[in-house]
């Protein structure tokens, strides 16, 4: 069976909000937004398509912006990727959902749609804008209907820690499909530290015990471990075991970057990570992915390169988060910062 591989493709900048912690307004990184082509959207499936058939794997797209649907071309592209059977998920806001915009999105093969809860309604509509609360949850149901699976994603700063679990409680009484939070990523060698690693364990502790009360009682709502801090904490408490057939020198999981995923911004410049602000490796329209993958991202897979984790058992499984460490030291090879583990 082939595995898929995923492309997280800005097709626009253009969006309802100014989010504070957004990679596309933050300083002076966009002087002007960005809007790719329906021409040049084309050559990137295209792109996309050779790369997948050299390395024998399908092509998914998680689409997104600025707000995807707010591209001119947004309802040609859908179809596009319809008519050759390529799935995608929509990363997006709920400004302009309505159920026959959903049921157009479930038509045209989009599997989740993914919405961002990044605090209660203050703190929330203080990150993003005024009412984005309140429209956030009533469109989960507009989404399910038309049998999309509802995402919705936190981001985890020092200014919402203490509301996740109050996010993760609102998630479920309005019966997301998935929930899931990452950690938010400074500019790029700010030496902004952020969130105390102990802290940050302790909110992990608290969402196991959170997870799994609800999983006890039959909730709907999957919770996805997507932070690869999650491989320490369930090792540390022997929810997860290193296999006993495990080879040395082979990478089982944590972070993608490097493995089964790259970044397409709207004006074509490809991204080992769009997390990694410096992590800018080619452009779409002037080489081919596939060459791209063996070349220039090569630099994101030298293991032993790793500060700190090249030297944890775990290393095959988890490296925590590069992209925040990036943020914090400027260098994709240094230590998590909220990574509590005491290496010798």
């Amino acid at each position: 069976m082939r595995d898929y591989f995923a492309f997280q493709w800005h097709i626009t900048d253009e969006c309802d909000q100014r989010c504070k912690h957004c990679y596309i307004f933050s300083g002076n990184e966009h002087k002007k937004t960005e809007t790719m082509s329906f021409a040049k959207m084309c050559d990137v499936i295209a792109n996309c398509e050779d790369f997948c058939i050299v390395y024998n794997k399908y092509p998914y797209f998680y689409i997104t912006g600025g707000d995807p649907i707010l591209h001119p071309d947004f309802w040609r592209l859908a179809k596009l990727l319809k008519s050759k059977d390529i799935p995608f998920t929509i990363l997006g806001n709920p400004f302009h959902l309505n159920y026959e915009v959903c049921q157009r999105l479930k038509n045209c093969g989009c599997e989740k749609y993914q919405l961002s809860l990044d605090g209660m309604r203050k703190t929330h509509d203080w990150f993003r804008k005024k009412g984005s609360f309140d429209t956030t949850l009533e469109k989960i149901d507009c989404i399910k209907k038309a049998g999309i699976k509802a995402v919705i994603m936190t981001t985890v700063s020092e200014v919402n820690i203490d509301e996740v679990s109050d996010i993760i409680d609102t998630a479920v009484k309005y019966k997301a499909d998935i929930f899931a939070f990452a950690r938010y990523c400074p500019s790029s060698g700010s030496g902004e530290k952020g969130i105390e690693p102990l802290r940050y364990r302790a909110l992990l502790e608290k969402c196991s015990i959170k997870f799994s009360e609800y999983e006890a009682m039959g909730c709907e709502t999957y919770f996805n471990k997507k932070d690869h801090l999650w491989t320490l904490y369930d090792y540390e408490n022997g929810k997860f075991k290193i296999p006993s057939d495990a080879e040395e020198g082979v990478i089982y999981g944590g972070c993608n970057c490097g493995n089964c995923h790259l970044t397409i911004l709207p004006n074509g410049d490809v991204y080992a990570c769009r997390r990694v602000q410096n992590s800018r490796v080619s452009n779409v329209f002037e080489d081919r992915l596939a060459d791209v993958w063996v070349c220039e991202m090569e630099k994101y897979r030298q293991y032993d390169k790793f500060v700190k984790c090249s030297k944890c058992e775990l290393k095959a499984w988890c490296r925590g988060c590069p992209a925040v460490a990036s943020g914090v030291n400027g260098d994709f090879y240094s230590a998590d910062p909220q990574c509590w583990k005491e290496i010798e």
